[in-house]
């Protein structure tokens, strides 16, 4: 598997300029769409299976997803760590988009506004958590970390699905980490309204491993 670099730009550390993701202090990760492009002219793109199609069509629409939960909780509670993760989750679709590009696959996010996805699955996830953010602040962050948990899933049972194409794999670690360091941060900013947060869909045991966790830089 190609190797690549994931270094931080947060704090004072040195951060490389070929670096294909970089994390904040917050814990806010996003993927350069220069940097990425370079590293996957690096390894050939190989077949795909139909698991993989489908994986890379549902990503480039879930990670969509949470862009436009985030901006919309950011319109209704003006709370920043919504508008940084929604800055973020814009350059996580657009890394799905450059997978699809790559194999010529027709992209399901084409025209579509926010809060428009061409998977019913994903549209009513939409309406339903944008919904419940609506609420309340905890609501929106509650929906916040959701979105991470379900996220992490859904990229590990594509992951598995993968047979032998390096530069899927790289781009869903990528993601996998993003979630990993959004979700830490959504829990942080719950700790602050004072809910000390359960997960809604991982595992206990998985949740506590990456909660107790540092940020990722890398």
């Amino acid at each position: 598997m190609s190797s690549f670099l994931l270094l931080t730009g947060c704090g004072n550390s040195t951060v490389d300029d070929t670096s294909v993701v970089t994390v904040d202090d917050e814990g806010v990760t996003s993927i350069n769409q220069t940097n990425l492009e370079a590293e996957l002219e690096s390894i050939s793109p190989g077949e795909l299976n139909q698991a993989e199609i489908d994986g890379l069509l549902f990503m480039r629409e879930e990670e969509k997803l949470a862009h436009d939960v985030y901006s919309v909780m950011y319109d209704l509670w003006a709370k920043i760590v919504f508008s940084n993760i929604s800055n973020s989750e814009q350059t996580h679709t657009n890394a799905m988009l450059l997978l699809l590009d790559r194999y010529n696959l027709d992209d399901p996010a084409e025209g579509n506004s926010i809060g428009t996805f061409t998977n019913a699955i994903l549209q009513n996830l939409n309406d339903t958590l944008v919904a419940s953010g609506s609420a309340s602040l905890i609501d929106a962050l509650m929906v916040g970390a959701a979105i991470e948990e379900i996220d992490m899933i859904d990229i590990k049972t594509y992951i598995n699905q993968v047979e032998d194409n390096d530069d899927i794999v790289m781009v869903y670690e990528s993601l996998l980490k993003g979630s990993r360091n959004h979700l830490r941060s959504f829990v942080s900013n719950l700790e602050k309204q004072g809910v000390i947060y359960t997960p809604q869909y991982m595992e206990p045991t998985e949740y506590e491993v990456i909660i107790n966790s540092p940020i990722e830089n890398g």
